[in-house]
């Protein structure tokens, strides 16, 4: 029945010419409230046009370290402060409104004021809807927030507010914008392609109420409404295949979710440092290469169909800045040219059209801390080589690749470069601890912990909503969301990362979202519904 409404759902979609995925519809375009003096730059009093309660001392308008121009809103106490500058905008039709702040926000103390620092929009006729700042302490970087809120009146009043008890917290705030419209995370989505192998050893899964229960639904129930599946060829332990792969994909439409498959094109796992060739493609050469990546395509994709739990989204590859098939067969270093890649992306790519027309093509790198633009020039390639793909996708771990304002930044380059294109975030996770489960020492480490979030349950929570909001509030609801990556990875003897070695451990239990008793952590609060009108 669940399959059947999503076919409905995007059938009527593509009637109606209707994007379903990322796409927000909007009404007749209405003009821009009058916001007073939204970038502090007033030559009259420092504060005009906002009301100050709480402790008012806290705010001032700096002259300096501005996002534009060259003033600033700025809260700031060395001690415990509530502080909050407001403003009713009127004239506003009755319809989603959104707001955006560029904001900054940390403490004197590192880590030590988290989640203190909120937008809002409150008195539109319905609930007040906010959204946290986070920090920004890894850069001080500006990064954008933003919150949507249904208005049935004429009228709503801007919130931005501190509330802290740390002494030393700070925030500033620029540029203030109202605007009609509606930012959403269409996709709430979670990787989990460790689940059948972590249940086959035993693992057990838990509410936050400790009850015992099948993940998916423990996660369903939560509000995930997107799974990520990887595919492997033929690898060791007999996981991540094709077999494995369509039991857990009736598991997640059972569920009532959206599927995401990730062709890795591999026996083993796929990323910028290897990206190896199935053991039994190792002799062909690429016209082989591109035959066996469209028959791979088609039999998984085609199996999927035929059960009635079609892929909404394909990832061709996975990672693949360096190129795909590139070492352990014949063909290596040959498919490091963009032609030979070209012709294996396409063959990838052409295949999926063929089998699920209507699924959203997944190009995926990572590696933003390189520079945007060489991700710009791999999709540029892409596109010249004719390679057809719907959705730039891209692995961002803030202890690798970043801060919240360089993935902001890439991320709008990238849509105003590629017209038409949509972006997720198709990797990302933060540990709830920096201690480990097993004996197998830890991808997150106390080196790994990003400045303002520290390793506790509530930074990890904070950092999946600071990225979820960095995703949704990007130009043109262009911003599909973001999935959590093996989540669901917890420590169990004999689930380890390689699936040649029966005895390796799992590096990732403390970035997963259940705990060492396989309790649901509160980052799950983060993947909770866009609220409705």
């Amino acid at each position: 029945m669940r399959t059947s409404t999503r076919r409905l759902a995007r059938a009527v979609a593509t009637a109606l010419g209707v994007v379903l995925i990322g796409t927000t519809l909007a009404g007749p375009a209405q003009a821009a409230p009058t916001i007073t003096n939204p970038g502090f730059e007033s030559s009259g009093s420092a504060l005009t046009g906002w009301t100050v309660t709480g402790t008012t001392s806290a705010a001032t308008v700096a002259a300096s370290g501005a996002h534009g121009g060259t003033r600033r809103a700025n809260l700031w106490s060395s001690g415990a402060y509530t502080t909050e500058l407001r403003q009713t905008v009127t004239g506003l039709s009755a319809g989603w409104w959104t707001l955006r702040v560029w904001a900054r926000s940390g403490s004197a103390t590192p880590g030590q004021a988290l989640d203190v620092t909120r937008i809002g929009l409150e008195g539109c006729g319905a609930a007040w809807r906010y959204q946290t700042v986070p920090s920004t302490e890894q850069d001080d970087g500006w990064v954008q927030v933003a919150v949507s809120a249904y208005a049935t009146g004429s009228s709503c009043t801007v919130s931005l507010r501190t509330a802290t008890t740390v002494g030393g917290a700070w925030a500033h705030f620029d540029d203030v914008t109202l605007t009609a419209g509606r930012i959403t995370r269409p996709v709430r989505g979670m990787d989990m392609s460790s689940v059948p192998k972590n249940e086959a050893f035993g693992a057990v899964y838990r509410t936050a109420g400790d009850v015992a229960g099948d993940p998916v639904t423990i996660l369903r129930d939560a509000g995930v409404n997107y799974a990520r599946l990887k595919v492997w060829v033929n690898p060791a332990d007999g996981f991540n295949d094709k077999a494995r792969v369509l039991a857990m994909a009736r598991r997640v439409d059972a569920a009532g979710m959206g599927l995401l498959v990730d062709f890795h094109y591999s026996d083993t796992w796929a990323d910028p440092g290897a990206q190896k060739v199935p053991a039994a493609w190792a002799s062909y050469d690429l016209a082989r290469l591109a035959n066996a990546v469209a028959a791979h395509t088609t039999d998984v994709l085609t199996a999927l169909k035929n059960q009635g739990t079609p892929a909404d989204m394909v990832q061709i590859g996975n990672e693949i800045n360096p190129g795909m098939l590139v070492t352990g067969g014949a063909a290596s270093g040959a498919v490091s040219s963009w032609s030979n890649l070209g012709t294996l992306l396409k063959a990838g790519a052409n295949a999926t059209r063929a089998v699920q027309p209507d699924a959203k093509i997944v190009l995926h790198l990572t590696n933003l801390d390189s520079g945007v633009s060489t991700l710009q020039w791999w999709y540029s390639q892409a596109q010249a080589q004719g390679v057809p793909f719907d959705v730039i996708g891209l692995s961002f771990y803030g202890y690798w690749h970043g801060s919240l304002a360089d993935l902001q930044a890439a991320a709008t380059t990238l849509l105003a470069a590629f017209p038409g294109k949509q972006l997720a975030v198709v990797e990302t996770a933060y540990g709830f601890t920096t201690a480990q489960d097993d004996a197998h020492a830890n991808i997150f480490s106390s080196a790994s912990v990003v400045p303002g979030f520290p390793a506790t349950a509530a930074g990890q929570a904070s950092y999946l909503r600071a990225v979820q909001n960095v995703v949704a509030g990007l130009p043109g609801n262009r911003g599909l969301g973001v999935f959590y990556w093996e989540g669901t990875w917890t420590a169990v003897a004999g689930s380890g990362w390689d699936p040649a070695d029966p005895a390796s451990g799992n590096g990732w239990e403390n970035q997963a979202v259940f705990d060492f008793h396989d309790r649901l952590l509160q980052v799950r609060w983060e993947f909770a519904p866009d609220p409705a009108a």
